[in-house]
């Protein structure tokens, strides 16, 4: 029980905490802007350098820095929409759709470019983890992630129910042209849709970070688990995104527990088929999604 415990059920608990954050800028992307945006994962690794960035020079806890860090995230987000994704409002998806693959390489090239490609620490040291009751064993990095995410959800559940801007976006969500005729400016709402997006996805880079090391694929390889998040939730459905990603974390971990024998059901180098596999059995059995989101 406790290896299992601490071994295979906190990791996937862990790394559903980051898909969910990830998947909630996907999802609102979609739902509000109806594309989906592949740009998303390099996103997350600009704000993992600027965090990076920001600990190299001031010397902050990485926590501490991430604020920052997303404000600059969400600076450059907006940025990007404003020049590449607003001239095309109007066009079809599959150009879209193409512009974000355009500036997903773009991004890369820019980050490998200012930051080089080496692996980087953003969290130096070894941790000692904390026992409790002799059973589980929690690294305090673990402890911060999931506190993070946590918080971060309860923010976004605050703006989405009881905010002025947070029900126009689930109003332009559910419906673009009643949105527009009951007279809600969906300019603005887009503009809140790519500042919590970006936000989400820098604080995401950051935990993921956190947990392992600073590299420039690092959101490109999250890329596929956070859609097949948005995918198994509901895409354009919030709370879906956050119980898909919760799904999708503890599956990808709990595939690589030995459940029969000693030797592990999956090996850990294809945790990331589980996503995958999910993500194609919901499109089949459910393409909605848990939470009824839009169908492609």
């Amino acid at each position: 029980m406790s290896e299992f415990l601490n071994f295979y059920l906190l990791p996937g608990i862990v790394l559903g905490s980051i898909y969910a954050l990830g998947a909630i800028g996907i999802t609102l992307t979609f739902g509000i802007l109806r594309f989906a945006n592949f740009a998303h994962g390099e996103c997350m690794t600009l704000g993992v350098y600027f965090a990076w960035t920001i600990v190299q020079i001031s010397g902050m806890h990485p926590l501490a820095a991430t604020p920052f860090a997303m404000l600059l995230t969400v600076l450059v987000v907006v940025g990007v929409d404003q020049m590449f994704y607003k001239p095309l409002r109007q066009a079809p998806v599959v150009m879209l759709v193409v512009a974000s693959f355009g500036l997903m390489l773009m991004l890369r090239s820019i980050i490998q470019y200012f930051w080089n490609v080496q692996l980087k620490s953003i969290l130096p040291g070894i941790q000692l983890p904390y026992v409790i009751a002799d059973v589980l064993r929690i690294a305090p990095k673990h402890i911060m992630i999931i506190c993070g995410a946590v918080a971060l959800m309860f923010a976004v559940h605050f703006l989405l129910q009881h905010t002025k801007i947070g029900k126009a976006m689930r109003a332009v969500a559910d419906s673009p042209e009643l949105a527009r005729l009951t007279g809600i400016d969906t300019e603005k709402v887009v503009l809140a849709t790519w500042v919590v997006g970006g936000a989400l996805a820098c604080a995401a880079g950051v935990f993921l970070a956190i947990d392992t090391h600073v590299e420039t694929r690092m959101g490109f390889k999250l890329l596929l688990p956070m859609f097949a998040a948005a995918i198994l939730g509901g895409v354009g459905r919030p709370y879906g995104a956050l119980a898909g990603g919760l799904v999708i974390g503890i599956a990808e971990e709990l595939s690589s527990y030995p459940w029969i024998g000693s030797e592990p059901l999956l090996n850990p180098g294809y945790k990331a088929g589980v996503a995958f596999a999910i993500m194609i059995a919901m499109l089949i059995w459910r393409p909605s999604g848990l939470f009824r989101g839009k169908v492609f």
